[in-house]
């Protein structure tokens, strides 16, 4: 049995009876709602709350939390500034430093579900897909290729961000405000387990390492060497 999605029913919606209230109002009070607390501080109490309306009213526009993590979703990819060009490398260095920026500021984006968070579809979203997708094509490539380095860099954005994401929590957690700090909290652990010898690399990188706390630089140049990789293996004739 076929769904309408939420997409399609915003669409066909006649939302002038109700002025007052919007997809689009609902999405901005749960965006503020998760920047502030969390995903798991968004009811449908909290909400209506938010809104000064009655707990009822936004089913109106969704049926449950998930349209609402659609919304959101939805919402903060807008935000995103990708501009479309013909270049692929430029192009998918604009969309990771941009979703980076994304991820920074809305925190909980890594705290969507796996799947919501890989699979999502809504039209904000696809349409930074769409150019992306436009600017490798311009490569001459096949659509699988395509998608494949799509997929590929946005796999790393993804895990990039959630480790800086992570990271900066724990800070939180600890009360860390700079790296020293944290390297401070952690030294129990790291100086014993270092001290056992069994990581000589790890412990090289502890004391020679100088952009320790470059979060930007470490994001940069891994994703110059996945672009690098892509831009080689393009250069490459496959066998056959």
């Amino acid at each position: 049995m076929l769904v309408t999605s939420l997409w399609e029913r915003l669409e066909q919606a006649d939302n002038s009876a109700r002025p007052s209230l919007s997809a689009r109002r609902i999405a901005e009070a749960a965006v503020s709602i998760a920047d502030a607390d969390g995903l798991e501080a968004i009811t449908m109490r909290r909400l209506a709350a938010e809104l000064g309306v009655a707990p009822m009213a936004a089913y109106r526009y969704v049926s449950d939390k998930n349209e609402i993590l659609e919304l959101m979703v939805d919402l903060v990819y807008g935000q995103a500034d990708i501009p479309q060009g013909e270049d692929w490398r430029q192009t998918m260095r604009a969309l990771a430093l941009g979703m980076r920026a994304l991820v920074l500021k809305h925190t909980w984006l890594t705290q969507l579900p796996a799947a919501r968070a890989a699979f999502e579809l809504t039209p904000n979203r696809l349409t930074l897909a769409e150019r992306t997708l436009a600017a490798i094509r311009g490569a001459d490539l096949d659509v699988d290729t395509a998608m494949s380095i799509f997929r590929t860099v946005t796999a790393y954005i993804h895990g990039a961000t959630s480790a800086e994401v992570g990271l900066r929590q724990l800070s939180t957690e600890r009360g860390w405000v700079s790296g020293d700090e944290a390297r401070a909290g952690l030294s129990g652990q790291m100086t014993w387990l270092l001290g056992t010898g069994r990581y000589p690399e790890f412990a090289r990188y502890t004391r020679e390492a100088v952009r320790k706390d470059d979060l930007l630089w470490q994001f940069e140049t891994g994703l110059e060497h996945v672009l690098d990789g892509i831009a080689l293996r393009l250069a490459t004739p496959g066998p056959g």
